[in-house]
């Protein structure tokens, strides 16, 4: 099984560079670096959508902005108190709901 590479930031702003030169294809680069064109076209394509700054974070992370980031913390709270309703939902039936046993004295 082959192992995964790892590319560092600054190698991979190198490729994305050299990558962006009209004389420089893509297949050419691929070839020459030995790494394949679709991982060079994923890295071409978040240096264009994202900037040299937040580009290439590190670990996998994702790049959000701050707006992304408040959506998925906001949309996170809402299927918490969407499970929270459904429990308390439940709970009220469960309570409100007769055994069926009386007691006589």
């Amino acid at each position: 099984m082959k192992r995964r590479r790892k590319f560092d930031k600054s190698f991979k702003l190198e490729v994305v560079h050299r990558s962006l030169d009209p004389d420089v294809s893509l297949k050419q680069l691929s070839e020459e670096l030995g790494i394949h064109s679709n991982i060079i076209s994923r890295w071409r394509k978040e240096y264009l959508d994202t900037g040299e700054e937040l580009s290439f974070p590190g670990k996998g992370k994702e790049v959000l902005t701050e707006e992304q980031k408040e959506i998925r913390r906001l949309r996170k709270e809402l299927a918490d108190e969407k499970l929270n309703t459904e429990i308390l939902k439940k709970a009220i039936r469960i309570f409100s709901k007769s055994d069926g046993r009386t007691t006589h004295s």
